[in-house]
């Protein structure tokens, strides 16, 4: 009888928790910020509760992380409305370089992200949040005619590759062209995969 308010109050401390790290880690950053002050300025006694939830500061971090991932990918599929599934990448990846732009995605994911997770760590979560979609649209475009590529699987982490460069490259470029360049660029990059003409559509049999 008693589990069920117990199992609210735990997930209500870790939602807690993971809410008030994210803000901490996206103003001052991982590395300037204390697991005492996260337990302090969410309420949840001491640091035990922390631990109760979470293995160690890297852990929490890495459930932020994927927290700001989520609303990420939300507010980059919101941004696609394309009629075709070229345009639909385009403004897909387009949207991922806008939120470079942001503060918590640009503290969290691109500067503290490799750095408190690792490199490897940090390209497996980006890698699952971005292949299915990036890998599904290509695939779209290969059958509306919109997208010529040999290997949509293979062209789908090409493209995560350099996108992800790319936004490195705006997080931590302290000039503000730096987006209008890099988005110069993908543009170019995926003028290659643009179809120059519609997919043939199967020929209609012919009853005799």
């Amino acid at each position: 009888m008693t589990a069920g308010p117990r199992q609210a109050m735990a997930e209500a401390t870790r939602t807690r928790l993971v809410v008030t790290a994210r803000s901490l880690f996206a103003t001052k950053g991982y590395f300037a910020t204390g697991t005492a002050e996260i337990v302090e300025a969410a309420g949840v006694g001491t640091r035990g509760a922390l631990y109760h939830h979470f293995a160690d500061k890297r852990a929490l971090f890495e459930a932020v992380f994927e927290a700001v991932e989520q609303d990420l990918e939300a507010r980059a599929a919101g941004a696609v409305t394309g009629t075709t599934a070229f345009e639909q990448l385009r403004q897909g990846l387009d949207a991922f370089l806008d939120e470079s732009l942001d503060a918590e995605v640009r503290r969290i994911l691109l500067v503290d992200g490799p750095a408190v997770l690792g490199w490897d760590r940090w390209r497996d979560i980006e890698a699952r949040y971005g292949i299915g979609s990036i890998t599904r649209t290509l695939r779209a475009g290969t059958l509306d005619g919109s997208i010529a590529v040999a290997d949509p699987d293979a062209m789908a982490h090409l493209l995560l590759a350099v996108v992800a460069e790319a936004a490195l490259y705006i997080a931590h470029e302290e000039r503000s062209a730096a987006r209008a360049e890099a988005g110069r660029s993908l543009t170019t990059l995926l003028s290659g995969l643009a179809a120059s003409s519609p997919a043939p559509r199967p020929a209609r049999s012919r009853s005799r």
